[in-house]
């Protein structure tokens, strides 16, 4: 792959269609433009994508998060790169850009959540300065998109 301007830019309700194009890895399943539409014209939701010619190459997504007796928080839901993107740097821009929009929106507190075994990942968020924590255990009902169809 050569080189190539990567530009990063923050998605709108109007932007529906820039997820038309993207490198294979970017997301876990194929972009659903129903889903895309409900997710950007949420105002609660913030994506984030990283630009090659218009192909999206990255992204991060996040949501802020309201509760009656805390401040505003931002979750980072994930990020992702393509395949073919990876190790430029591209995921070190993703994680400034959606924690700026993060502290843009009023949210003074970011936390996202990995798997224990994603060096890469894991690797990313430290660099980004994250603080990594202990004795996170998750629980999960229903079915997991992930797995639901063969993904």
């Amino acid at each position: 792959m050569e080189d190539q301007t990567i530009t990063i830019r923050r998605l709108g309700p109007e932007d529906a269609r820039v997820l038309d194009r993207v490198a294979k890895g970017v997301f876990d399943l194929a972009v659903d433009p129903d889903h895309t539409a409900a997710f950007l014209a949420s105002e609660a939701h913030e994506m984030v994508v990283a630009l090659a010619d218009g192909l999206v190459v990255g992204m991060a997504s996040g949501v802020v998060y309201l509760h009656p007796d805390k401040p505003p928080q931002f979750w980072i839901n994930e990020v992702g790169v393509g395949d073919d993107w990876l190790r430029r740097g591209i995921g070190t821009r993703l994680m400034t850009a959606i924690l700026a929009v993060g502290h843009e929106r009023g949210c003074g507190y970011a936390w996202l959540g990995t798997e224990a075994g994603n060096a890469a990942a894991r690797g990313l968020y430290r660099k980004a300065q994250g603080r990594e924590t202990e004795g996170l255990v998750i629980f999960e009902w229903g079915e997991d998109p992930e797995t639901a169809h063969g993904a």
